[in-house]
């Protein structure tokens, strides 16, 4: 999964790709480097991130899904959003995917809306909001914790007619540095379920805590050792920057374990 975030502020990537023109070339690019699935995101969900108004959200990723989708059509399209509103123009579009920062939490009315569209919803957990996750993070027990969420809200999907449903642990969304390493550690506890777990790392502040204060651009030899040893718990999905560096080591595991 090749992120795009078309805006102004994204941690890593803000205003590189926020006209539709500069959009459309990256995600040629991504695609050509190996990206099946392409998340579409208008608003920054970084720490302390502050929210953005639903209109000017719409102006920003619709005008590149209707553009996109069309030209792109053996590409999976998914919009990253908590507003219902987007969701759905994205879904009229022709995206297949809702990726929930929020876990149903800010807009139940997800489930019903993916059932309705026949489209896969990534249920991420998240502790507070991107304004507010870093603050103080605390958990009973991080595993536990998740397990739990992602049992109930499964539930919830599956009872509103939700057929394809991906699990996100939401590394870096509401957690500190042991927790995001003890999810990494038991990232099983997920991948033994019966739907498939996305992870996200790609340039987090996690790794540049572990490299002594590396950098957001000087974060990629950290962020391929995280996912690859997300693929080894059973992660199915990676959601990245750097797609090209991504898809080498994917075809590498790949080419290992169909040696076990």
């Amino acid at each position: 999964m090749g992120v795009l975030n078309v805006t102004p502020d994204s941690f890593s990537d803000g205003g590189k790709f926020n006209t539709v023109d500069a959009a459309l070339h990256q995600i040629e690019q991504m695609v050509v480097d190996g990206a099946s699935i392409i998340d579409v995101g208008g608003e920054s969900t970084r720490p302390n991130a502050e929210p953005v108004p639903e209109e000017l959200e719409l102006q920003r990723v619709i005008p590149v899904l209707k553009k996109a989708i069309p030209r792109f059509p053996n590409t999976t399209f998914s919009i990253d959003t908590t507003k219902y509103e987007v969701a759905k123009q994205a879904l009229d579009c022709g995206a297949h995917i809702v990726n929930d920062v929020s876990g149903l939490e800010k807009e139940p009315r997800f489930a019903k809306l993916c059932a309705e569209y026949a489209a896969t919803y990534v249920l991420m957990h998240a502790q507070g909001t991107p304004k507010t996750m870093q603050v103080n993070p605390t958990y009973q027990d991080v595993i536990s914790d998740l397990d739990q969420f992602f049992d109930e809200k499964i539930q919830i999907l599956s009872k509103a007619g939700v057929n394809d449903i991906v699990l996100d642990p939401g590394i870096g969304f509401g957690k500190r540095l042991d927790h995001n390493l003890k999810i990494l550690a038991h990232l099983d506890t997920f991948t033994k379920k019966a739907f498939p777990v996305l992870v996200g790392a790609s340039r987090k502040s996690m790794i540049g805590q572990i490299l002594d204060g590396r950098p957001t651009e000087d974060r990629l030899t950290g962020t391929i050792a995280v996912h690859y040893h997300a693929l080894i718990q059973g992660a199915r999905i990676l959601r990245v920057h750097d797609v090209k560096e991504a898809n080498d080591s994917i075809r590498i595991f790949k080419a290992i374990i169909s040696h076990s």
